[in-house]
């Protein structure tokens, strides 16, 4: 079922939406992250109805792989959240991340409103003028439009499978990328 606006959650949540190559890995990360309230892997961007998770690996469809993150602004503003999304993957390499190529692995942010627009404008503008990334920056700053989840099983694909040679030597140095770049934005241990 797609979710062609802002789905309902806690009183005061928001939303964002990225596309940073392949969705387990963006989700691994995000869910780390305090604040962060549900991370849910899916398609976005592109115009077929429905997408499987085949469909969208052909590179046809036009949909990447996302994930849509919810969020409480009370504990993590989305400054925050885009800093994160800009030093967790090669936001330089078009269609590519590491391994995984083609355009359903696009660096991109789906904006939910004007304000998340015109920030991630302003950061892309800001590290590309400050020579962050030894290539310019090509991440895709587009408006949400529909959201579609993917299959269950992709869900929490990480804690699920983390023994998994793609999640050892793919998802893990991202992860220990993260938690020692973002120490104190780190999810509380339960």
């Amino acid at each position: 079922m797609p979710s062609n606006d802002q789905p309902k959650g806690p009183a005061g949540s928001e939303l964002a939406t990225f596309g940073a190559g392949c969705f387990w890995c963006v989700e691994a990360v995000f869910q780390q992250l305090d604040g962060v309230l549900s991370v849910t892997p899916g398609y976005a961007g592109g115009a077929t109805a429905n997408p499987t998770y085949d469909d969208v690996c052909t590179g046809t469809t036009g949909h990447a792989e996302v994930c849509q993150i919810r969020y409480d602004p009370a504990k993590i503003s989305y400054s925050v959240i885009l800093e994160v999304f800009w030093l967790t993957h090669d936001p330089t390499t078009l269609n590519r991340q590491g391994h995984d190529v083609g355009p359903q692995y696009r660096s991109v942010i789906f904006c939910h409103s004007d304000e998340q627009k015109a920030l991630a404008e302003q950061r892309k503008q800001e590290l590309t003028a400050a020579g962050a990334f030894p290539a310019p920056v090509v991440t895709q700053i587009a408006p949400f439009t529909t959201f579609w989840p993917a299959e269950t099983h992709h869900e929490n694909y990480y804690r699920k499978n983390s023994e998994q040679p793609y999640c050892r030597f793919v998802i893990k140095p991202k992860l220990d990328k993260f938690r020692q770049v973002f120490p104190n934005k780190l999810r509380p241990a339960n």
